[in-house]
């Protein structure tokens, strides 16, 4: 199995990497987020053997245990839908949280990383799509959001997360992947980000993280072309 996910990490690097040189970018700047959601634990160990280190859990509870019991260098972003109530996890379990999309859970973060005595990174998420059954913050609203967010010292606002609308053909969503990173362009110019400018973008799934990449992706999100499909 090892020889297995070693495999397919190379592949899913190399296509990363084949993307940003399309792009003129640094391949470097681009970061694989191993969707480890009902992965085994074992399996994410071996995972970190093969040298991966970045993991993205959707579900609190699964990921409380896995954070755990997984044994080696590992780093836990949280990119699935958070409720306001388990924000005291996230603020404690989490190196990154990518799903903000309210004020409400802004807040809650900012308190219980307050209390924790550290600065969580986090990222707004835009629904780029206007799919009424994802979450996120309308795009016309993000900037409000933004705005509201500069007041918490605990949090760190590092960029912008979308989940865009499935689709077939990879190209058909690159506009809204372009859209997610000419609005961060804009907010880092107005400092949002804070005085460097730089920012995070996470975007790109196993089916269309290539175009992300072409388009700004500094974090992409694969599981299924990793580990295959979950149940």
């Amino acid at each position: 199995m090892l020889t297995n996910i070693q495999h397919n990490l190379d592949a899913v690097r190399e296509r990363i990497r084949q993307a940003a040189l399309r792009a003129g970018r640094d391949p470097l700047a681009v970061r694989l987020v191993a969707v480890s959601k009902k992965v085994d634990p074992l399996l994410i160990e071996q995972s970190i053997a093969a040298g991966q280190t970045v993991f993205g859990e959707n579900y609190m509870q699964e990921a409380r245990e896995k954070i755990s019991t997984v044994r080696g260098p590992a780093h836990w972003h949280f990119i699935g839908h958070l409720q306001s109530k388990k924000a005291k996890d996230a603020a404690l379990l989490f190196d990154l949280v990518h799903t903000v999309d309210r004020f409400k859970l802004a807040q809650a973060l900012d308190k219980h990383a307050c209390l924790a005595d550290r600065v969580l990174p986090v990222l707004v998420q835009v629904n780029v799509g206007g799919e009424t059954q994802k979450e996120g913050v309308p795009p016309e609203q993000a900037e409000e959001l933004l705005l509201a967010m500069q007041q918490f010292t605990n949090l760190k606002v590092a960029g912008l997360m979308t989940m865009p609308p499935w689709a077939d053909n990879p190209e058909e969503v690159r506009p809204l992947f372009r859209q997610l990173r000419e609005m961060a362009e804009s907010f880092a110019a107005r400092g949002y980000f804070g005085p460097q400018q730089s920012f995070e973008l996470s975007m790109g799934m196993s089916g269309d993280f290539e175009v992300a990449v072409e388009e700004g992706a500094t974090l992409v999100r694969v599981g299924t072309a990793l580990f295959g499909p979950r149940l």
